[in-house]
């Protein structure tokens, strides 16, 4: 057993070669349990442990993720539902989904149930892994009881799992469209604000395209998949309308076409921006339903609406960047 705040700074390959060194000696498994206990209260024996351990299978290293299902009917169902919803995660991380299986010893729910998940050790911290296993366990149970986030969204997303979207409001870093954005040039601003909206907003945002929404009490909630014609044209397309429209260009920026047989869903996932890039600018607006194509129209989300950023606002960030020049400390080649 080790405490959570002894990892960061160990060698993955480290504790390969150990577990190697003694499943040869005792001649069985090798498992490191990992304890959140609050480090004075650390007892290496009696410490209750979490839910990601490392251990030695097949003489590899492998993380050990402890998830919780209250209610299954088939194990084969189950695994391979886990397979695909954890597969985009995955191959971020270069890590490969190894097996999943119910824990023996409970006969009512909630069951646990462990994930293997097989990772390469070299160059890896294992405290970094160990945050990567807990992002596993986040991640499943985003699609067992709905609690999401921007990241894990997203590889639900990816991973074919929509769905679990359903339900869910929009809000400040998630926003459905049922039909494309059109070509001209109402579709384009529009498409422009949409991520402009996530660029100047502190934690970014997620735009599904393929989605639709009913109105309740607050805000609109996400009732359904309607996905999209499959043409991964249409990537290029989006990608060339925001060269254009949106300034400066968004750092991580990814627009991924996810593919439901002959249809498809758009994912446009915005990462959170830095403060020095904002705001961003989209040539064209908006305004009271008129197109202005000559206009610079700056937005930010609030909840599931949109606000514009006001002019004194604009004016106090220029204000203060002109007043960092003459002081000489910002060099007049970044900006």
């Amino acid at each position: 057993m080790a405490h959570v705040d002894d990892l960061p700074g160990c060698s993955a390959s480290d504790l390969l070669r150990a577990m190697r060194r003694r499943h040869a000696y005792y001649g069985d498994g090798a498992t490191l349990l990992i304890s959140e206990v609050p480090v004075e209260f650390f007892d290496d024996e009696e410490s209750p442990v979490g839910a990601v351990a490392f251990e030695l299978h097949d003489n590899t290293l492998n993380l050990d993720v402890t998830v919780l299902f209250d209610d299954f009917d088939d194990e084969d169902e189950v695994s391979g539902r886990l397979r695909s919803a954890l597969a985009p995660l995955l191959r971020r991380y270069r890590m490969t989904f190894s097996s999943a299986w119910p824990d023996p010893n409970y006969v009512a729910p909630p069951w646990p149930w462990h994930v293997r998940v097989t990772l390469s050790p070299r160059g890896r911290d294992i405290g970094e892994l160990f945050r990567l296993g807990q992002d596993i366990g986040q991640l499943v149970r985003a699609m067992t009881d709905g609690k999401l986030t921007r990241v894990t969204a997203g590889d639900l997303v990816r991973g074919g799992h929509a769905h679990v979207l359903i339900g869910q409001p929009e809000g400040h870093w998630l926003d459905v469209k049922s039909q494309h954005y059109d070509g001209g040039e109402h579709g384009q601003i529009s498409l422009a604000q949409a991520v402009a909206r996530f660029c100047n907003a502190e934690s970014g945002g997620l735009v599904v395209i393929g989605m639709n929404t009913k109105k309740v009490p607050g805000g609109e909630e996400i009732r359904g998949l309607c996905p999209v014609p499959r043409d991964n044209r249409m990537i290029r397309r989006y990608e060339q309308i925001l060269e254009r429209r949106l300034f400066p260009p968004p750092d991580g920026l990814a627009i991924e076409a996810v593919a439901m047989g002959e249809e498809m869903l758009v994912l446009i996932d915005v990462s959170p921006q830095p403060e020095e890039l904002k705001p961003f600018l989209v040539h064209g607006a908006i305004v009271d339903g008129r197109i202005e194509g000559a206009f610079i129209s700056i937005v930010r989300r609030r909840g599931e609406a949109s606000i514009p950023i006001t002019a004194p606002m604009i004016h106090s960030t220029l204000a203060a960047g002109r007043g960092l020049l003459r002081r000489g400390e910002i060099p007049r080649q970044e900006i």
